[in-house]
């Protein structure tokens, strides 16, 4: 299953909804992503895929500063999963994959 391309993301935190663009691709047979969110860029570490389960960790420091890692399911163009920050409760994340450019 391909996950490369442009998602849109939807993070509800217990304080607010979050939403991010996820850029991934695959550069010399690695997955390389970049979130965009909040004012800042940010590269996805540690990005791998196993089946449809696909995880990251990215650091951000807008609204505040954390290190987030995310695991989602992916099942064509649409996922689910969570965000944690460290000891903080998980964030329910959705996203779709875009299809056109916007």
């Amino acid at each position: 299953m391909s996950v490369e391309g442009i998602w849109d993301l939807s993070v509800a935190t217990p304080v607010r909804r979050i939403r991010a663009v996820v850029e991934i691709r695959r550069r010399d047979g690695v997955l390389t992503g970049i979130a965009h969110g909040a004012g800042e860029e940010v590269a996805l570490d540690d990005l791998a895929l196993d089946g449809d389960r696909l995880t990251w960790k990215q650091a951000v420091t807008r609204p505040m500063r954390l290190n987030l890692a995310f695991a989602v399911t992916v099942a064509g163009d649409t996922l689910s999963g969570t965000s944690k920050a460290g000891r903080l409760p998980a964030s329910k994340v959705t996203g779709g994959r875009r299809t056109t450019a916007a």
